[in-house]
């Protein structure tokens, strides 16, 4: 019996490793010769360095950057050495979870920090460069992380911009003479499950803007701020990619990392599951067990379990589902490659008991997983 566990965290109790860890040690307790293979899982978001360094044994780094408002924080990224790729998360530098919920500002936070992590990587001689690029603070364009990497932004007094989205509307000038020449020689590949384009109502301000701290007349000056950037980096680039599906993650650095970098952008757990070789693991196995912390409708927009029950699908191998909540809407999965579905609370209870007794109750589920399924094998 081979079975493949392939989860995602769940967000405030587990990581994607200890998550895979916990179900592991409940399948152990029914089937103790089964061959578990725990390959944690990731989508672009929170969590992504930290589940392609368990699986491929890659290195962590740190690096202290300016954060979304401009205070220093310490960020981590993720460095393979062999075949000389960083994978950066650029929450770790410009992330929402960097801002308490009071004093999130869309207007004037900064990828900035996301920038410098680039140039880290370039210090280290990255050869590809990975940009998970979920749960972002900002709404800048990407201008901040360009800035970081020599792109100078001026307004009509040739004075540099300030930082952050809405200081774009006063850009006058773009001048690309000090943009690291190192940049042409990488490969980026922008991981995330977004397709907006950058501006309109589809666009990065008005989807994501709010939950970023920006009100409604804030997110129309901060939409046609956008355009304005946009309109200036046509005139210097060779190709306008605003309407582009991604141009809009993150608060546009994916128009950002496709025009001045040239980026690919790749649906998050496609990048990771190429990284982790979740592909050949799940060759020949006889199951597969995924799970996040809420399980949706939202999951089939390109998130953990969707990408891995499409992968298992392929080589028609079961896939079964252990997440922290079902919501509405997750039997649309049936159609998509999983078998089966379950909630990690036995009972009644609060989510901050869900939390704290996750790593019990994901054994308590992927035993009773065993158990059914053995004695679904015995008839």
């Amino acid at each position: 019996m081979k079975i493949i566990i392939a989860p995602d965290s769940f967000k405030d109790s587990l990581s994607a490793e200890g998550v895979a860890q916990a179900i592991a040690a409940g399948l152990a307790q029914v089937w103790p010769d089964a061959q578990l293979v725990q390959c944690p899982m990731a989508d672009g978001g929170e969590g992504t360095v930290d589940s392609v360094l368990a699986a491929c044994n890659g290195e962590l780094r740190r690096q202290r950057v300016r954060g979304p408002l401009g205070g220093t924080v310490e960020a981590r990224w993720g460095w393979l050495a062999d075949s000389h790729t960083a994978i950066i998360e650029m929450a770790e530098a410009s992330g929402l979870q960097l801002v308490p919920p009071g004093q999130r500002d869309a207007c004037s936070s900064s990828t900035y920090g996301t920038g410098e992590l680039i140039r880290a990587a370039l210090d280290l001689g990255a050869q590809r460069i990975i940009l998970a690029i979920g749960g972002s603070a900002t709404n800048d364009g990407g201008a901040g992380a360009m800035q970081a990497l020599g792109v100078q932004l001026f307004d009509a007094e040739e004075n540099a911009l300030a930082p952050g989205g809405l200081a774009l509307s006063g850009l006058a000038q773009i001048n690309l003479e000090q943009l690291d020449p190192r940049l042409t020689q990488v490969r980026f590949e922008i991981a995330a499950d977004v397709n907006n384009p950058l501006c309109g109502p589809h666009g990065a301000s008005a989807i994501f803007g709010p939950q970023k701290g920006a009100n409604p007349q804030q997110v129309q000056q901060l939409d046609a701020a956008l355009g304005h950037f946009a309109d200036h980096c046509a005139n210097v680039l060779p190709k306008d990619v605003r309407d582009e599906p991604g141009s809009g993650a993150a608060g546009g650095l994916g128009f950002a990392a496709k025009a001045f970098l040239g980026a690919q952008f790749r649906a998050g757990v496609a990048v990771v599951a190429e990284l982790v070789g979740l592909d050949e693991a799940v060759r020949g196995a006889d199951l597969v067990i995924t799970g996040e912390g809420r399980f949706d409708a939202q999951t089939l927009r390109g998130k953990t379990p969707f990408g891995v029950a499409r992968i298992a699908q392929q080589h028609k191998v079961p896939v079964i589902v252990i997440a922290g909540t079902l919501g509405d809407g997750y039997e649309q999965m049936y159609a998509h490659g999983v078998d089966a579905a379950f909630a990690l609370p036995s009972g009644p209870m609060s989510l901050e008991q869900a939390c704290s007794e996750a790593p019990r109750l994901l054994s308590e589920r992927a035993a009773d997983i065993a158990r059914v399924w053995r004695t679904a094998c015995r008839h």
